[in-house]
């Protein structure tokens, strides 16, 4: 009997008989010689059917076999190391569940809009299978990393009875009994409440931002994690967003080379995150764009998309921005005691242009300065009366951050649009499939 395993641990089984499930993901003959590229999801590899080994039956019907058809495979594993992966498989017997002809994602150059809408079968291509699982590689590290400094995960829900980031980009639904609700910008509000339940706490989930924007930048729905701290000022969360994403690039590093090869991606440029980011603030971040040549900066103004990427490439880690003006930022950050014109928030934006990949801040933790910017941003104070209760019942310092996972996968893997980060990505234009 052979071991039923995956190209992942074919390093395992070298002289061994194994048996590997998956799809064909290209085929070549010659004459009595079938060279079967497998694809499994864990990883390729060349599968050698050579018509003296195998039954007529079998060598008859991988000659029908276009791409994507269905096969289970037995050979055995040969140490290879000018085969893809550096192991081959010498088949002796296996059967075709489905051959399949005529898929319509074929090696040709297709464009976004054909693949996007064929985004279920897109999946399989080697690119989309190396980003998606260096996704899954980032998701693992940052769970770890958090769960290995006592922080629980205390997910936050995403139905909302108000905004939290900001009214204009809020998706609104109908709820029970002619109520309005809306999908949520962000967890970090229940995620405060968590924190001082709790102390460390992180929340990782989808959001949702009703943005008319169709920049590479932006999705409708993406998944933010956000970590809340107790006790924390916001020099205590920048330290941790920083070693945070050390963690991460390190841990990618670490477990998906072969995925990292298939994009072409540069690794040299992951390998110096090592931590030290640059901090500057946003005084000193608004004199570099008034002095840049190709900057159209307003001082006083939100940093926009090119402001993000020249302070970028000025920097081969993540440059961290803080103290921003009060009036771009969210109505809960705390005002800086020595500025009360700006507030104690950081922005960290990535390298190579890839934009903010976390937004942070500490928290206002006094009532009546809570009360007076509910007020000065036009929310409704009812709604956030649980929310103000944080601050009636045993009130403290706290502070957080949330970080964009596309936009982070974005980076790690080196690609141009964060739509290639996200399994299925919605946009102002897409809902499908």
């Amino acid at each position: 009997m052979s071991t039923v395993t995956t190209v992942e641990r074919l390093g395992n089984h070298v002289g061994e008989t194994v048996t590997l499930r998956g799809w064909v993901y290209a085929r070549t003959s010659k004459g009595k010689l079938h060279f079967v590229q497998l694809r499994d999801g864990t990883g390729y590899v060349q599968c050698v059917v050579f018509k003296r080994n195998v039954s007529e039956e079998l060598f008859d019907a991988v000659a029908g076999c276009g791409q994507e058809s269905s096969v289970e495979l037995t050979g055995e594993v040969k140490a290879d190391e000018r085969a893809p992966g550096g192991y081959e498989v010498g088949v002796s017997e296996g059967r075709v569940l489905q051959a399949v002809s005529e898929y319509p994602i074929t090696p040709k150059e297709h464009g976004a809009d054909f693949l996007l809408s064929r985004r279920h079968l897109w999946l399989r291509s080697k690119r989309q299978w190396a980003i998606l699982r260096i996704r899954d590689a980032v998701i693992t590290a940052l769970r770890g990393f958090f769960d290995e400094r006592g922080f629980i995960c205390v997910d936050s829900p995403m139905f909302t009875p108000a905004a939290c980031e900001g009214t204009s980009t809020l998706f609104e639904v109908d709820y029970f009994d002619d109520e309005k609700a809306f999908l949520t910008q962000s967890g970090q509000l229940y995620a405060e409440a968590s924190a001082l339940a709790f102390g460390k706490v992180y929340c990782f989930g989808p959001t949702f931002r009703a943005e008319k924007s169709k920049t590479r930048r932006h999705l409708t729905e993406f998944w933010m994690l956000e970590p809340e701290v107790a006790f924390a000022d916001l020099d205590d969360v920048m330290q941790l967003a920083e070693d945070m994403l050390v963690h991460v690039v390190k841990e990618v590093l670490r477990r998906r080379q072969p995925e990292l090869a298939a994009l072409e991606r540069d690794v040299s440029k992951l390998e110096c995150i090592t931590g030290g980011f640059p901090r500057i603030t946003y005084e000193e971040a608004s004199k570099i764009l008034l002095e840049h040549p190709d900057s159209e900066f307003v001082a006083g103004d939100d940093l926009g998309a090119p402001d993000e990427t020249i302070l970028s490439e000025m920097h081969e880690q993540p440059v961290m921005i803080t103290r921003y003006p009060k009036n771009v930022k969210a109505f809960y950050m705390k005002e800086d005691p020595e500025d009360p014109t700006k507030v104690l928030c950081v922005d960290v934006i990535g390298p190579e242009g890839v934009g903010e990949i976390i937004g942070g801040s500490q928290r206002e933790e006094n009532l009546e300065t809570l009360l007076a910017s509910i007020a000065a941003h036009e929310l409704p104070q009812e709604e956030f009366d649980w929310y103000l209760d944080l601050r009636r019942f045993g009130s403290a310092p706290h502070s957080g951050f949330g970080l964009g996972l596309e936009r982070t996968v974005g980076w790690i893997c080196g690609i141009e649009h964060i739509r290639e980060a996200s399994p299925y990505p919605r946009m102002m234009t897409r809902i499908r499939p």
